[in-house]
């Protein structure tokens, strides 16, 4: 029996105006930080703006994945377009590692041949930034724990806020040292801090694109809560996956040597699979353990 709650697609909340906002906001400031970096020359703001550019497209590309994933499903995509949210944070994780690696290698070399940069623009720019990310980092706060995007979201409008406040500092050093060399120690400093969070949503996007358990579940809790229902004597063929980055699947097989129990058991038991470990859409075949043993019952068969 397979069974997918209304209720359960009906909690996830459409992002569409926070991702408007977040856009808009970051697209004026990447205009502001780079019309003021190449003034200037700081390549601190320059890295900062190009990564504010990739934000800005990640966060596109993750709002319409997030439209696309609302469909309804179709024939040939029968799961509908869910998954689209999982490789768009993969594609956003992906653009941005790039582009740290680009501007760390600028900054390697400019170390060489230091740029007399003036770090009042730079510091009263920066401080800037840190209103703009930090305001659209709480856009996503509330759902960053339910949905990979918007996690995603998060953390790289939190690790700019940060950023720029590491570019805050740096100037107020170079203001009072005149020491050239802090500008691109300090866009090497903020593009460890973007490629450590960065390396954070690829992993989880990658994990989540190979079909692995979402990390909000534990499958051997669930294998243990499914074995200890009333009537089932054990549990095999099971699986959990993502269909979205808010969504999660689970097919499973109970042996039930006292028969089957009826689909009333069956969408009892899949609201409390939904109320204990939020996944919503379960599919679960009865088995009463007769002479044929399932084919699927050894371990490691897929």
């Amino acid at each position: 029996m397979t069974h997918d709650h209304t209720r359960g697609a009906a909690a996830v909340r459409d992002l569409g105006s926070a991702f408007k906002w977040a856009v808009i906001l970051n697209l004026g400031y990447v205009l502001i930080e780079a019309a003021a970096g190449f003034v200037v020359g700081s390549l601190a703001l320059l890295a900062d703006a190009a990564h504010n550019l990739t934000d800005v497209a990640g966060l596109l590309i993750a709002w319409g994945a997030a439209v696309a994933a609302r469909k309804p499903p179709t024939d040939r995509f029968t799961y509908g377009l869910g998954r689209s949210t999982i490789l768009a944070a993969l594609a956003n994780a992906i653009a941005i590692l790039v582009g740290v690696g680009a501007v760390i290698w600028e900054s390697i070399h400019r170390f060489s041949d230091p740029v007399a940069v003036p770090a009042l623009p730079v510091l009263v720019v920066a401080v800037v930034g840190i209103a703009i990310n930090a305001g659209t980092a709480l856009l996503f706060r509330r759902d960053r724990h339910d949905d990979l995007n918007a996690e995603g979201a998060f953390l790289h409008m939190a690790a700019d806020a940060a950023v720029s406040a590491g570019v805050v500092l740096s100037a107020g050093a170079m203001l009072a040292t005149g020491w050239l060399w802090l500008d691109p120690l300090a866009a090497i400093l903020v593009s460890f801090v973007i490629a450590w969070t960065a390396f954070g949503l690829l992993k989880a996007s990658i994990g989540l694109s190979m079909d692995g358990v979402p990390r909000s579940v534990d499958k051997q809790a669930v294998d243990e809560w499914l074995r200890s229902r009333p009537g089932v004597t054990t549990v095999h063929d099971l699986h959990i996956w993502s269909l979205s980055t808010t969504s999660t699947a689970l097919t499973a097989h109970l042996v039930m040597p006292s028969g089957h129990p009826g689909d009333v058991f069956l969408d009892q038991l899949a609201d409390e699979i939904e109320d204990h470990f939020g996944i919503a859409h379960a599919t679960l075949q009865i088995e009463t353990g007769g002479n044929a043993e399932c084919r699927l019952a050894q371990a490691g068969v897929i």
